[in-house]
């Protein structure tokens, strides 16, 4: 079975549109998101409505759980804040009451799904060091876990030491436990502009990391246009 593993979409729907198109022509077979479906960009409901009408397997990432009210956003500097509190307002209650049921972490015999640090999920911590992975390794059950939050595609490879890849092609069957990070569709920060996703193949254990072109001037405009932060439009140009 091929799985897609999609991740911190942040209201980009051109984003997501594209890496949906490309899932598509993969033939995937099931859909997984690995968090942050909202949050920065314009089409917060479009987002949610068509990776939900998709069938999606979603986790709840630190946006999502920030505009239901779940997390507090103290700690969200303040183009993000206005970000949440914008998005808040797009979104009716059936909406909201969608992202506030969604779980920190989803596994299954396969893989495990969670948007950022395994070990303490509701911490949203950064996986950022062979220490932090070692964290969440200690709690894996499966051979292979799914995150995002960082917006940075990089794995953390366990064997008799814990080592990092930022290959775009990794066996996981070849190692202990692999922790991938698979980017970001609608925000990548690692100076790369390009849609990311995954995808993982159950039988042969082979993950495959992908870059789409998107239509990012549109999804700026349109950022622009709903009057929140500039900087929230020309980063998605940078990809930082």
């Amino acid at each position: 079975m091929l799985y897609a593993i999609l991740g911190d979409i942040h209201a980009n729907y051109e984003a997501l549109e594209a890496a949906l198109q490309a899932c598509e022509k993969l033939n995937v077979d099931r859909h997984y998101c690995v968090g942050d479906i909202v949050g920065y960009g314009a089409d917060p409901s479009l987002c949610l409505q068509t990776l939900r009408e998709l069938g999606c397997h979603s986790v709840a990432g630190n946006h999502d759980r920030a505009v239901t009210g779940k997390l507090d956003t103290a700690y969200f500097n303040a183009f993000a804040r206005e970000a949440v509190d914008w998005t808040r307002k797009q979104l009716v209650q059936e909406q909201l009451d969608y992202l506030d049921s969604l779980e920190l972490v989803i596994e299954n015999p396969d893989i495990t799904i969670t948007h950022a640090g395994l070990h303490n999920p509701e911490a949203f911590d950064y996986i950022q060091t062979s220490y932090d992975a070692f964290r969440s390794f200690q709690v894996m059950k499966t051979l292979v876990c799914f995150i995002g939050h960082s917006h940075v595609p990089v794995t953390f490879l366990r064997g008799e030491r814990i080592f990092i890849s930022t290959e775009s092609q990794i066996q996981a069957n070849e190692h202990d436990q692999c922790l991938i990070n698979v980017g970001s569709v609608g925000q990548p920060r690692d100076d790369n502009p390009k849609a990311a996703f995954g995808t993982f193949d159950t039988d042969s254990k082979l993950f495959q990391l992908y870059r789409i072109d998107y239509d990012i001037e549109k999804a700026s405009r349109k950022i622009l246009d709903a009057g929140l932060p500039t900087i929230l439009a020309e980063r998605l140009k940078l990809g930082r």
